[in-house]
């Protein structure tokens, strides 16, 4: 990725981020919603934007999302008035899934771990097999 796209897919997630946390009023956002990444295509006219949305529950995520992709103008319109380019990106909302399968992954290692320390015999150290003789 060329250094001019690394430099505007930083400053679309910040733009992005600042908008949803600070300009949009709508009950349905989740207060700790945040853009976790941003894929910029090379030509500048699309921008997917994967967002993280806190829900303990996770029955509000969908409507966050849907809530989100209903203000795309907005967002679009804040994001053109701050970018020094000729064209501003359609821009793409998704739920970023990557710290949920974090977290089962870390879940399902430390489940591993639990089964093989429950699996495996005490070992005997040295010290007390001398004590036998």
């Amino acid at each position: 990725m060329s250094r001019r796209i690394e430099k505007l897919t930083r400053t679309i997630r910040d733009i992005v981020s600042d908008t949803i946390q600070n300009h949009l009023s709508d009950p349905r956002i989740l207060a700790l919603t945040s853009v976790t990444r941003v894929e910029l295509a090379p030509d500048l006219s699309l921008a997917k934007i994967y967002l993280s949305m806190f829900d303990p529950a996770g029955t509000k995520r969908d409507l966050c999302l849907q809530a989100i992709n209903n203000a795309t103008g907005f967002v679009r319109t804040r994001l053109a008035g701050s970018l020094k380019t000729r064209i501003c990106p359609a821009l793409v909302f998704y739920h970023d899934e990557s710290i949920q399968k974090g977290r089962e992954i870390e879940r399902l290692l430390d489940q591993i771990a639990q089964e093989q320390t429950v699996d495996q015999p005490p070992s005997v150290t040295p010290a007390e097999n001398s004590d036998e003789k």
